[in-house]
């Protein structure tokens, strides 16, 4: 008789294993991979070879989207509203073939504003999208 009840505690215990630290480490491994990744990408896309350059239409500017330390969005040099952010994205890139922005982040921004405008960019079907970061000198 002891041993049965012994055996039923135990099961208790098995199913009550805590998940959320795993939660947490797989939501910061997937932030990493989604920051890393354009990292890799950009890396490979340097080396292309220069005669090619000629063919292609008139050279699109890079498009780099800021938030500076009052957590204000800007498009290139251009203020733009938070919630205008993905439609004024969609318009630029409409007729644009490469579809790629570049991120540069002031360092005293908090990291969650960083993500959500990064989801903001993705969601306005940006297909890439690259960290411009300030050499640490630069304060």
């Amino acid at each position: 008789m002891g041993m049965g009840s012994h055996n039923n505690s135990d099961r208790g215990t098995m199913s009550q294993i805590n998940v959320t630290p795993l939660v947490d480490v797989m939501l910061v491994l997937l932030v990493i991979f989604m920051v890393t990744a354009p990292m890799m990408q950009q890396g490979v896309q340097v080396n292309l070879p220069k005669a090619d350059t000629k063919a292609l239409p008139a050279q699109e500017e890079t498009v780099i989207v800021s938030i500076d330390k009052g957590n204000r969005l800007f498009i290139n040099k251009e203020p733009v509203a938070g919630t205008e952010l993905r439609s004024r994205l969609t318009a630029i890139f409409a007729n644009r073939t490469k579809k790629e922005v570049f991120l540069k982040a002031d360092q005293d921004v908090p990291y969650g504003e960083v993500v959500k405008t990064m989801a903001e960019i993705k969601g306005a079907g940006i297909e890439r999208l690259g960290m411009v970061t300030e050499p640490a000198g630069r304060r």
